[in-house]
């Protein structure tokens, strides 16, 4: 069934989508935005350990759900797995209204000027596919900004003495320290290192109609029940439907970008809330579905005239998947380290994320978010019991005398690293499923021992009685900071998407999310994310202009 043609429309309603949904409707374009999941409150998902967004451990609080939407992991050894969405391997990232940004922790972190630079500075490791970006930091710091203001940003980085120039300071200040806060500051200090402030996409102050934070323990995994956490969906996307441009259409699963037989693209098909399949027409297309949500909506738009999907005429969509390889390390304390004073994380420095010897590039480290006592099971120090009255005692005895400093690395893609469609396994629609595969570069992991060592060595120089780090494997990395799978570039050979995040050969045809990123910075990539979007965004409205 077709629908009366439109202006746009957005696959997706998350950190990128919302962004440009807001931006084109004030402009006078006619949007429609097509989400696979629902709008949630704080009421819908009730405070339940076992099931955030973290642990998903009775499913995943904010989608999608597990009957639905299935994917398939293939291991190092060539062996095949039908995944739930719940369970680990999926590399999940909330569908809902908002995306991961209406349950993330919801650091705001602009990259570096030579995240944007790091094959000129590095040069390439054998086996990654490592390039530089076709814009730089320059080009993205206005964006930067307008993401900070206009979603809320809070915190003080004035202390990081590596950021890369601002020209505004952040709108809110941070909160006010906590214990670990006040623990680690000193020791950080004490080594030489440059602690300050997280920036954070969360009320300190009423901040954009909303109220500050509460500060409660039920933070990163979870919604906020006042609605002090800035998403695209307390944000933008009201302020898209506002302008009266744009309908949002919620719980529609995208099944291909249509093209004409001239090869332009003409709009969408897509499944409702009735499970009834629709087209909608339009002038243009953007596709903000996440890495790979995204690669897997090019790859299923197949034609006469694209036979192996859109934008991949030289096989670049789903390679170099990324998501981020967390490593660090946990301490035990003989006094209370803990507080229950959220969101936990606050403290950060940015001493390793370039310039370690023998290294190419690094990453942040940060203390952890609190880690409610369901979370808790899992930190033990190596041949620890996990089971039993030793169990127990454990708990008992270290969940308020222990601290962990950890962050992500600025990961190598990998060409090998990716997401295809899988011949075989189909979705609750018959649309067929990603199916993902690869591995980490080695480099990646030589990274992750290295900023482990230095956050043990802060944990330490803390008064830590005990510690032990926590390095990652070598499998996949995707979760929720997935990203690389249609990279921006000027070579069509080498890339997905040009510099503004229009899929060469089309000229109607964006994808606007973090699959652009050629790298993905030592840092949570969203404000990145939010400020690209904000910058495809004013590219797009120029186009339309001169268009009309």
């Amino acid at each position: 069934m077709s629908l009366p043609k439109v202006n746009a429309v957005i696959v997706g309603a998350g950190a990128g989508g919302g962004i440009v949904a807001k931006e084109l409707a004030e402009a006078g374009l006619r949007v429609v935005v097509l989400e696979r999941g629902k709008w949630y409150t704080p009421f819908d998902c009730r405070k339940d350990s076992l099931r955030n967004q973290r642990t998903t451990a009775l499913g995943n609080a904010f989608g999608p759900d597990d009957e639905r939407h299935p994917r398939v992991l293939v291991d190092a050894q060539g062996r095949e797995r039908i995944l739930r969405a719940s369970e680990g391997g999926y590399q999940n990232n909330a569908a809902c209204v908002g995306g991961g940004t209406l349950s993330y922790g919801a650091m705001a972190w602009r990259f570096m000027e030579k995240d944007f630079r790091m094959r000129s500075t590095y040069g390439a490791p054998e086996g990654s596919s490592l390039e530089d970006w076709p814009i730089s930091y320059d080009d993205l710091e206005p964006y930067y900004e307008k993401a900070e203001w206009e979603i809320g940003v809070s915190g003080d980085d004035s202390n990081n003495v590596f950021r890369a120039p601002r020209r505004k300071p952040l709108p809110m200040p941070p909160a006010s320290p906590n214990r670990e806060y006040e623990i680690l500051k000193p020791a950080a200090k004490r080594l030489g290192l440059h602690p300050f402030d997280i920036p954070m996409l969360r009320n300190t102050v009423p901040y954009g109609g909303r109220p500050a934070c509460m500060r409660c323990r039920w933070c990163v995994g979870f919604a906020c029940e006042v609605d002090a956490k800035c998403g695209t969906q307390n944000t933008v996307v009201p302020k898209a439907l506002a302008t009266k441009n744009c309908e949002l259409r919620t719980e529609c699963t995208a099944k291909e970008i249509l093209t004409d037989d001239r090869g332009r693209v003409r709009g969408v098909a897509y499944f409702d809330s009735d499970d009834r399949l629709r087209e909608q027409s339009a002038d243009l297309v953007v596709v903000s579905c996440a890495a790979i949500e995204s690669a897997r909506l090019l790859l299923n738009s197949k034609s006469r005239l694209f036979p192996t999907g859109l934008g991949n005429r030289y096989d670049w969509v789903g390679r170099n998947l990324q998501g981020h390889t967390y490593t660090g390390a946990v301490g035990l304390f003989e006094q209370e380290t803990y507080d229950d004073l959220g969101p936990g994380a606050q403290i950060a420095i940015c001493d390793y994320n370039h310039g370690n010897p023998g290294l190419r590039g690094g990453g942040l480290l940060c203390n952890e978010f609190i880690r409610l006592p369901y979370q808790f099971v899992a930190v033990r120090p190596p041949g620890a019991a996990r089971w039993g009255a030793a169990h127990k005692e454990f708990m008992r005895k270290w969940y308020r005398r222990s601290m962990a400093t950890h962050g992500p690395i600025q990961e190598m893609p990998v060409f090998t690293a990716r997401v295809q469609v899988d011949p075989v396994v189909k979705d609750h629609w018959g649309i067929p499923v990603a199916r993902l595969s690869g591995d980490k570069h080695p480099h990646s992991l030589e990274l992750a021992a290295f900023l482990a060592g230095r956050a043990e060595a802060w944990l330490k120089e803390a008064g830590a009685i005990e510690t032990w780090k926590r390095i990652p494997g070598p499998g996949l990395s995707g979760g929720q900071h997935q990203a690389g799978t249609c990279r921006m570039g000027n070579d069509p050979k080498i890339s997905v998407v040009d510099k503004y995040c229009r899929v060469h050969d089309f000229d109607n045809l964006y994808v606007i999310d973090g699959s652009v990123h050629v790298t993905n910075g030592g840092f949570n990539p969203v404000l990145t994310i939010m400020a690209i979007a904000y910058y495809a965004s004013d590219h797009l409205k120029k186009q339309w202009k001169g268009r009309a």
